[in-house]
């Protein structure tokens, strides 16, 4: 019992890890997006196993077990020398854990601004076999709207007509373009030649040939991918701060009771399973109902601050 709560625990922090990097450069691949859907579940089942588990010790003998459950590593341990309990061991174990904390909050907010806008257009021009050319406005731009972010103009929302070499000579899209389109403005489009009544995708944040191509990459060509870069960056500093403050002002005994606290265990194993039932419509390519996005939002954010707050709570303790 004492070892399916170790082995459960190393197992479900590789599968999050493998999950959340898949979410990183996950969204301009065709759904269903399985990859993190699978490591997300075995995470989630790896939780559950490990809280289990830790209600398992606390029952009749099993508690003097919990008790100490730090205190050796049994015959591996002392065959190399190693103890559950070391100050070392302990640190290192929560700050791999914060280190996963980190990676996920980073990876969330990467598959959250690289996520296309134009998905299922998108998907439809990818099947009909896609390709992106340059292309020309060749009647005036209608439904010409601002991208406004704090009074400033990002961008220009429209509708275009454009003229492909060697393609159409009239191809109806909806555009996003950094400038505002005028005719004889040239633009990147994706559009499909067996297929010229889907239209156009018109994205100058995001990387069309990417799109197009259906490939994973963590930081795409284009604005988007810049953002999220620096999204990204910016979150693991951030939250990389808490983890050094967490990890080196709590005592190792603090930290240990959090880390085999059956009670505190069940709750996380909870909020991950709540995290991937929310995201589980998104990841199979259906559409999430608002029930489904604020469990999947919320559980998340639950998640990390409720991490935050115990953690909190123990700085200063032996």
């Amino acid at each position: 019992m004492l070892w399916t709560v170790r082995l459960s625990g190393l197992v479900g922090w590789v599968a999050a890890a493998v999950a959340c990097w898949w979410l990183l450069g996950v969204a301009a691949t065709p759904r269903p997006w399985t990859g993190p859907l699978v490591w997300g579940t075995v995470a989630a089942g790896c939780a559950v196993v490990r809280a289990g588990a830790l209600w398992g010790l606390r029952r009749g003998p099993g508690r003097a077990v919990l008790e100490k459950a730090g205190e050796s590593g049994g015959a591996l341990g002392r065959a190399l020398g190693f103890s559950f309990d070391s100050a070392g061991w302990i640190r290192a174990r929560n700050g791999a854990l914060w280190l996963l904390v980190t990676f996920a909050c980073g990876a969330l907010f990467v598959g959250l601004m690289t996520a296309t806008t134009g998905d299922e257009r998108v998907a439809a021009l990818r099947d009909a076999g896609g390709r992106v050319s340059t292309a020309t406005v060749v009647e005036r731009p209608r439904a010409v709207r601002e991208d406004l972010s704090e009074d400033v103009v990002r961008g220009y929302t429209s509708r275009l007509v454009v003229a492909v070499p060697d393609g159409p000579a009239r191809l109806a899209t909806r555009a996003y373009t950094h400038d505002e389109p005028r005719i004889g403005t040239e633009v990147e489009v994706l559009w499909a030649r067996s297929a010229p009544e889907l239209g156009g995708y018109v994205h100058e944040r995001e990387s069309l040939r990417t799109l197009a191509a259906g490939r994973w990459e963590a930081f795409p060509d284009g604005a988007n991918g810049r953002d999220a870069l620096l999204a990204f960056v910016l979150t693991m500093v951030t939250v990389g701060v808490f983890a050094l403050l967490f990890t080196f002002t709590s005592g190792p005994r603090a930290l240990q009771r959090l880390a085999w606290s059956a009670p505190l265990q069940t709750v996380y194993a909870a909020l991950i399973t709540a995290v991937l039932v929310g995201w589980r419509p998104l990841l199979l390519g259906g559409g999430a109902s608002p029930a489904e996005g604020l469990l999947g939002v919320c559980g998340f954010g639950l998640l990390v601050l409720t991490h935050m707050f115990m953690a909190g709570r123990s700085i200063g303790e032996k």
